[in-house]
């Protein structure tokens, strides 16, 4: 009797996101269906991380063999300190949620949210050439979808913010790009100031999670605007029932954002970009079914 030849099973690369908290993260499932769907062999994990040992945890990560990680909440600017090398939209945005570890030992960093949300509102709005576009909001989620929403050559960009200063800070900061590029588009604005229609208006705050709003005038939705929050949920965000409320033509939640930004991710580390759209689905119908 011969012996039958011995198959080995190729080690998967290793692939992670750290955040704390990170039970609720959708990130294993997500990038586990884009391996399924590319044939990549990888593997994909939640990491917690302690609030005062991400630094540590990450090195351990690589060092185990780690190829790359998805970088969540607390951690995206102490990730941003870390890396050796930056894209343009991580180094505007100040924060990283995508690591690669390069085969010379360095750490290259990348922020794909805003590149996801521009993603997803070109699937629901087809291009955002000449729109004029609101921006609300100010803080980390907001700076990191700047350079890509001037990058899709949108008309005009309006940031608005409860605190004013902090929308100006930003626009000063972008008006900077590749020498002022974008400046005749960028502006800053209280929301009192604020009047005449949007094409989109994008809510970059956390408000609907709390059922909240900001404060904006109602004279900024159209019957052809399109508003987007980047939150969501199985209903219909407090953000986008009010723009619905006030005659908005479409709205669009952050799922897209959010499995857009982890396709970007993943074309980054394996080098093909898989299609959402299954997963999207998958993901919506399971959130509609764990609200029943």
């Amino acid at each position: 009797m011969t012996d039958m030849p011995s198959v080995t099973t190729p080690a998967l690369d290793r692939y992670a996101v750290f955040g704390n908290p990170i039970g609720h993260s959708k990130s294993p499932f997500i990038h586990g269906q884009f391996a399924s769907l590319t044939q990549q062999p990888l593997s994909y994990e939640a990491i917690l991380a302690p609030i005062d040992g991400f630094e540590a945890s990450l090195r351990a990560f690589f060092q185990a063999g780690g190829k790359g990680a998805n970088v969540t909440v607390p951690f995206k600017e102490q990730a941003f300190a870390l890396c050796d090398s930056l894209s343009a939209e991580a180094t505007l945005a100040g924060a990283v949620n995508t690591l690669s570890l390069l085969a010379d030992g360095t750490i290259y960093g990348d922020n794909t949210d805003g590149l996801g949300l521009v993603a997803d509102l070109i699937r629901h709005l087809g291009s955002l050439q000449h729109k004029r576009v609101l921006l609300v909001g100010a803080g980390g989620a907001a700076r990191g979808c700047i350079l890509p929403l001037l990058k899709a050559e949108v008309g005009q960009l309006v940031i608005t913010n409860r605190t004013q200063s902090k929308a100006q800070a930003l626009v000063d900061i972008f008006s900077q790009v590749q020498e002022g590029r974008y400046c005749d588009k960028l502006q800053a604005m209280s929301m009192p100031e604020l009047s005449g229609e949007y094409d989109l208006v994008i809510n970059s705050t956390s408000a609907s999670l709390a059922g909240e709003l900001p404060p904006l005038p109602l004279s900024i939705i159209g019957n052809k605007t399109a508003c987007y929050d980047m939150m969501y949920g199985a209903k219909p965000t407090a953000f986008n029932q009010w723009a619905v409320q006030q005659g908005a033509a479409q709205v669009i939640d952050g799922l897209g954002m959010l499995v857009g930004q982890a396709a970007k991710s993943f074309a980054l580390w394996r080098g093909v970009e898989p299609d959402t759209s299954g997963v999207l689905k998958l993901l919506r119908d399971k959130l509609q079914a764990d609200a029943q």
